[in-house]
C-alpha cells in the first residue's frame, strides 16, 4: 500500500508486501520447512536495508548495504536456512553478518547465534539494526570469518554469506558432530556453487551440491586475500 504523494510504504504495506515475498518468491521456488518459511514472514527485511532501498526490501534480489557488500536475495537465505535444519536449541555461527538479516532470520530458528564481520563499520550496522529490529540479544563480532569464532565453538550450524575460494578448515572443525556448514565455494568472485557440508565423525565429512549461486568474496585468512573486493 502506498501512502498518496509520498511514494513510502506503511507497516501495512511492508507486511503484505513480506508475506508476497515468502509466498510468490521462497514457497513457489519449493523451500517448504514450514518454520523457514514463518522466519522469513517475521523477520522486517526493510529494517536491514539502505534508506534510499526500503521499497524493494522484499524484492528478489540481493541490495547494497555499503562498503562494497550486499544483502543477500531473500530466496537465498531461505534456502540456506532450509539447508542446516535447524531446530529451536541449535547454536549458530552466521559468517559475514553484513546488515545484520541473515542473523535475525537465524534466531527465529535457531536457540543462539553469533555473528562475525569483519569490517567495524558493517558489525556497527548489524547491531544497530538487530536492536532496532528487536534482535538485540545476537551477538555481533568483528572478525576474520574465514576462521569462524572458536570462542564459541562448537557450532550445530555454521552459515557464510560470503564466497570462499575452498572450503576454510576452521569452519569445518569448529562444526559439532552431526552440524552443517553452508558455504558458496568456487574459482571465481561473480560465481560459486552453494555447498553443504556435514560433520560424519572427528574426521569425516559428507557434502551435498546444493546449487549455483554469486556471493562477494569471503576475505580472510582462510578465504581470498585482501584487496579481491
Amino acid at each position: 500500500m502506498l501512502i498518496p504523494n509520498t511514494g513510502t510504504l506503511t507497516m501495512e504495506g511492508f507486511v503484505k508486501e513480506r508475506q508476497q515475498m515468502v509466498d510468490r518468491q521462497i514457497r513457489a521456488r519449493g523451500v517448504d520447512d514450514v518454520r523457514v518459511l514463518d522466519a522469513m514472514v517475521s523477520v522486517p527485511r526493510h529494517l536491514f536495508v539502505a534508506s534510499d532501498d526500503k521499497e524493494r526490501a522484499y524484492q528478489d534480489c540481493p541490495l547494497p548495504i555499503g562498503l562494497g557488500q550486499t544483502i543477500s536475495q531473500p530466496y537465498v537465505v531461505a534456502y540456506m536456512c532450509e539447508a542446516l535444519s535447524l531446530t529451536k536449541t541449535s547454536k549458530v555461527l552466521d559468517v559475514g553478518t553484513g546488515s545484520g538479516y541473515s542473523a535475525a532470520v537465524l534466531s527465529e530458528l535457531a536457540g543462539t547465534v553469533i555473528g562475525v564481520e569483519r569490517k567495524p563499520d558493517l558489525v556497527d550496522l548489524a547491531k544497530t539494526n538487530l536492536a532496532r529490529a528487536g534482535y538485540g540479544a545476537i551477538e555481533v563480532h568483528c572478525a576474520d570469518g574465514s576462521m569462524g569464532y572458536l570462542k564459541e565453538a562448537p557450532y550445530d550450524a555454521i552459515m557464510v554469506g560470503a564466497g570462499a575460494p575452498a572450503t576454510p578448515d576452521q569452519l569445518q572443525q569448529q562444526l559439532a558432530i552431526g552440524g552443517h556448514l553452508v558455504i558458496p565455494i568456487g574459482p571465481s568472485r561473480h560465481h560459486q556453487m552453494l555447498w553443504r557440508i556435514t560433520r560424519i565423525s572427528e574426521d569425516e565429512f559428507d557434502t551435498k551440491n546444493l546449487g549455483d549461486v554469486s556471493f562477494v568474496p569471503l576475505i580472510g585468512e582462510d578465504g581470498w586475500e585482501a584487496g579481491f573486493d
